[in-house]
């Protein structure tokens, strides 16, 4: 597959030398927590620079997950640029395979594309995927997490190993806060590196996921009294889910209360915020050192969080506040200052940043470049998006315009949520037993059955829509 940068070049243009690549990577961020894209709030000026400078899509989803740890197929996806029923689960369910067989993957990933073109690659920080598929991809690194979540204060470290092996032994614990060390390595490699290679540096941070414990100035920031408060705040969820007391779920009491959400919501600006300071710091390096002109930087997220929305806490769900991310990208060949309302993927940025680059997208990947959109060459590459979570508890949601459905199979209890996303962002109106609407939720369920029989999905249409006789 070609590059859609060389595609759309004019007669006679040269492409212009490669760029850097810096991905700044967060846990557990909403899509809507950002200044610069309209939250009252929240303070992220380094974020806000990005969105000044570059390009926003601000319709970014992930696809969902088969499980709660959400961030693990939600990494693979965005690495290999593939569905994850088109994944193994040595690196989307990696603890249900055997330890040797974790992270294990046919497809190549974009670091590993990158680094094949030539490119340093750098890798700091959470891989949720296995150890054997970070060796594969990174020529250098610091500062490497594997595993999904730490204490910030004691996360459980390993160096770079250039015979890709880390050995539990060489495992030490940091000494200073996550978003701290790992930037500390991201500016190390930056201020040290050797020679004139473009690089590739990928920064993943393990916050804003909990324990939320961002250092104080910080916390200061937020009176939980002072925070704004989501208006589809229930103190619990209309009906059961399937993932209603899951680990998520469970760190804080029920039913809630204002002031308890109230708590997590202050508790989670912080960590933003204090993720945003860390990113500063990082981007000053860059700048620092001369290559920030021809560096493009990327600024996402791999999944939402309810935090007191819908009475739940966590991303176990398919509302907009658990598969909606933040996409940002910002560099040479990208608009500033632009927004995009289109529907994309996260794993869209996988063939996207190889046309930005210049390099060919590898027939593997299934996902599709946002270059077009960038530079008005189509007003869409997706009419629609569809979601899965869970196949022994499943939830199976569509998007299509302004329709959202979701249908649940929860222990024989079958529900459907149908939402005019235009009229109701927040998802408090339910629609689909109104008569008025019955057309549009047959035409919604039709896209869902097909959707989910073109993706593989183990789960039948005929376990939502039936009872088993």
């Amino acid at each position: 597959m070609t590059s859609c940068f060389t595609k759309f070049m004019k007669d006679g243009e040269h492409p212009p030398r490669r760029p850097n690549v810096v991905i700044f990577f967060t846990d557990d961020q909403r899509f809507d927590t950002i200044g610069a894209l309209g939250h009252p709030v929240i303070k992220t000026p380094n974020m806000d620079r990005f969105v000044r400078n570059g390009t926003s899509f601000t319709h970014t989803y992930i696809m969902g997950s088969p499980h709660g740890a959400v961030c693990m197929p939600s990494r693979a996806m965005l690495l290999t640029g593939r569905g994850y029923f088109h994944l193994p689960r040595s690196v989307t369910v990696a603890w249900s395979v055997k330890p040797e067989e974790r992270g294990q993957c046919p497809y190549i990933t974009f670091p590993e594309v990158f680094q094949r073109q030539g490119y340093a690659t750098f890798g700091t920080g959470k891989w949720h995927n296995g150890s054997s598929l970070y060796a594969r991809g990174f020529t250098h690194g610091g500062k490497i997490f594997f595993g999904g979540m730490s204490d910030h204060l004691k996360v459980p470290l390993f160096d770079f190993d250039l015979a890709g092996e880390y050995p539990k032994r060489n495992r030490y614990t940091g000494d200073a806060f996550s978003s701290t060390l790992f930037s500390d390595a991201a500016i190390n490699f930056l201020t040290n590196r050797n020679g004139t290679r473009p690089f590739l540096m990928y920064v993943s941070y393990t916050a804003p996921h909990d324990p939320r414990m961002a250092p104080k100035a910080f916390q200061a920031l937020y009176p939980p009294e002072e925070v704004d408060f989501p208006p589809n705040f229930f103190p619990e969820h209309p009906f059961d889910n399937g993932e209603l007391r899951v680990r998520d779920e469970n760190l804080a009491p029920f039913p809630r209360t204002e002031k308890e959400v109230r708590k997590h919501i202050a508790d989670y600006y912080a960590m933003i915020s204090h993720t945003d300071h860390e990113i500063g710091r990082v981007m000053a390096a860059l700048e620092e050192s001369g290559e920030a002109e021809n560096t493009l930087v990327v600024l996402a997220g791999d999944n939402g969080l309810a935090v007191g929305q819908h009475g739940l806490l966590g991303k176990q769900s398919l509302y907009e506040h658990s598969v909606r991310v933040p996409l940002v990208i910002s560099g040479p060949a990208v608009p500033k200052g632009k927004r995009i309302d289109a529907l994309c993927y996260l794993h869209d940025l996988f063939p996207t940043l190889c046309d930005l680059s210049q390099i060919d997208i590898p027939g593997s990947v299934e996902s599709r470049s946002l270059y077009p959109l960038m530079h008005d060459k189509t007003p869409s590459v997706r009419d629609s998006l569809f979601f899965a979570y869970s196949n022994k508890k499943p939830q199976r949601g569509i998007r299509a315009g302004r329709w959202k459905l979701i249908k649940y199979n929860i222990k024989g209890n079958r529900t459907t949520q149908l939402f005019d996303l235009e009229e109701d962002p927040w998802e408090k109106k339910n629609l689909a037993d109104d008569p008025a609407f019955s057309d549009r939720c047959k035409q919604m369920e039709k896209l869902l059955r097909s959707w989910m029989e073109r993706s593989g999905d183990p789960v039948l249409w005929e376990d939502l829509v039936h009872e088993k006789a």
